[in-house]
Order: structure tokens, then sequence, then C-alpha cells
């Protein structure tokens, strides 16, 4: 392991073959993105899609490429990216391989507000406000729970289902309450859909992904890594637990939530990107710039399956996440009862 100097107060290990894995990850989707970009009905290569992103394409080219693909193309990006940050923070947080926005509660949470405004007509800049404000309040109301004395990942994890199991039965009813035409847009949304995606959609991600990244990153990455040897350790080394605890959740919150506002509650990526990270890596430790990068190929390349899988017909890509993710959650559950773990 290797330091960087970023400054004479801030300092960040490096693991070389962690960065290489980040790296491969990251060219894995934007090679996929482009991809994606340069195919469908009106098919470019790669080397016309480059060109006409830096302003060299036809007024065609410029539409098809500028308007219409790589705004969806910069949305899977975005949202795996974030999904795959989030995800590393709270399994480091509660030290449980299971531990992920999905299953806590927190994406429902999301659903829940983004639902309310579909309930009284809010239109989709109003829907996404929801959803963000939903995943905060949810995530207060699980840290509320949680707390004695300080908040355990375990009585985190119990909280969060429970929570996530009344959000699920207020979803459905807030379904039954909308009308028809909104109930149809909702349940879409519920999916985890990049249909449509224009640049509008990715500001508010894209602006809470360039502030929390760093601050997780950077900020909190060294202080995540001795709280994995537990709190008394911590503490021993000097790391404010509760108040750095605190500032990790609302990160990884905001993360999700933003990533469920912009293409809804993308199922499994937080899950599955970190556990695929960490064996890249083969590293102990959070490993959160691999799972960013990985959940962004992640995200990526299912949304160039779900756009493929059937000729003409687009998948939502929450399809996808949700079939893949499954069958690696089943698998993750056998491995740790084989091992004795659960």
């Amino acid at each position: 392991m290797r330091v960087l100097r970023l400054g004479a107060a801030v300092s960040l290990p490096v693991r070389p073959r962690a960065l290489a894995a980040a790296a491969g990850c990251a060219l894995v989707a934007v090679a996929v993105a482009l991809h994606t970009v340069g195919s469908g009905d009106y098919p470019m290569s790669i080397a016309e899609v480059l060109r006409t992103v830096t302003g060299g394409g036809t007024p065609a080219q410029d539409f098809v490429v500028n308007q219409l693909r790589l705004p969806r193309a910069v949305a899977a990006l975005l949202v795996g990216a974030a999904l795959g940050l989030s995800g590393a923070v709270f399994q480091s947080l509660v030290r449980n391989p299971l531990g992920s926005p999905d299953l806590l509660g927190f994406t429902q949470g999301s659903a829940a507000g983004a639902l309310a405004v579909v309930v009284t007509g809010g239109g989709s800049l109003a829907l996404a406000g929801g959803a963000v404000a939903g995943g905060l309040l949810t995530g207060a109301l699980i840290y509320v729970l949680a707390w004695r004395q300080g908040v355990q990942g375990q009585r985190l994890v119990l909280v969060g289902i429970g929570v996530s199991a009344v959000l699920t039965g207020v979803n459905g009813y807030l379904l039954t309450r909308g009308q028809l035409m909104d109930a149809a847009r909702a349940v879409l949304w519920l999916t985890g859909s990049l249909d449509g995606r224009g640049w509008t959609d990715l500001l508010p991600l894209l602006a809470a992904t360039a502030v929390l990244a760093p601050l997780v990153l950077v900020g909190c990455g060294r202080a995540l890594r001795m709280m994995e040897m537990g709190d008394d350790t911590a503490y021993g080394l000097g790391i404010p637990v509760e108040r750095v605890r605190l500032a990790l959740l609302a990160a990884a919150v905001l993360l999700a939530a933003f990533a469920a506002a912009t293409a809804g509650p993308v199922a499994f990526v937080a899950l599955t990107a970190p556990q695929l990270a960490g064996r890249l890596t083969a590293a102990p430790g959070p490993n959160l710039l691999p799972a960013a990068c990985m959940g962004a190929a992640l995200t990526a390349t299912a949304d160039w399956a779900a756009q493929r899988l059937l000729p003409g017909h687009q998948l939502p890509v929450g399809v996808v996440t949700g079939a893949l993710g499954g069958a690696y959650l089943i698998w993750l559950l056998a491995a740790q009862r084989g091992k004795g773990r659960i």
C-alpha cells in the first residue's frame, strides 16, 4: 500500500491493485456507454460517437447523440456510481454484506416520497424532490430508532428491514390512491427506468455526486477504514465515531436518494457492486472507488441489455438489475450459510 499526499494535512492510502480494478471498471463502463450510444435504429461507430460529442458530427448525428442517447448513457453511469458508492458505505458501516439501501428501507423511503407526489398530481421535478425528501426522512427515522447510546450495525440492519416492510405496504396503498395514468407512470418509475432522461434530469444527481463523492472518498475514507476494526479501536485512534458515522450515513442516503430521483429505485446495484469490487481487489476495507466504478459498469451494461434483449421493446433497467441481483443475492446467502455465518 502506498500513501498519496494531497496536501500538507490530507493523505490518501493507495493500493495499486484497487486502483487497477477501479480503472478497469471505469474503462468498461465508458466503453459500454459509448457502444450503447452508437447502437440502435441509427447506428454509429464509437469513432463517430466521439467525433459527434466533440462537435464534429452532422446535424442528424448531433441530435441523435447529444439530445437523445448521451443523456441516458451518462445517467446510467452516474446512477450506477452513486449506488455503488452508497452500497459500499452501508456495507462497511453495518459490517454486513447484505447491508444496502435496497434491503435497509432507504430505497423504499425514496419510493414513498415519490409516490406521495404522484398521488397529489405533482410533475417530474416534484417527483424527484419527493424521492430525495422521502429518502432523507426514512434515513432519519431509521437512525433515531436504531440509536441506543450509539448506532450498532446489527441493530441498524434489523430496524431498516422492519421500516422497509412497513414502507412496502405504504407504497402499495399510495399506488391505489393515484389516478390511473399517474399510477401507471409511478409503476414504471418504481421498476427503475432510464428511458427519456434528458440533461436537466441529471443535474441534481451530478451536483450531489460532485459534492458527496469527494466527502466520502477523501474526507471520510480513512475514518471508515478505521471504524471497520471496531468502534473501540477507532476511538483509540482518535476517530469521532458517531459523528463520522452520521456524516457517512447522511452521504450514503443522499447518494441513494438522488439516484432514485433520477432513475427510480434501480434494484441490487448497491448490493452487488461493492461485493464484486471486493473480489476484484482482494483487499480489505470498503473499496469505495472500485465499488463506484463497478456500479457504473453494472448499470451501463444492464441498460445496454435492457435495450437489446427483446427486439422492438425496451425493458426498464431495473428489471435487468433485479433479475441479475436477485440471483446474486441467492448465491451470496448460500455462500454465507456454507461458511456458517447465517
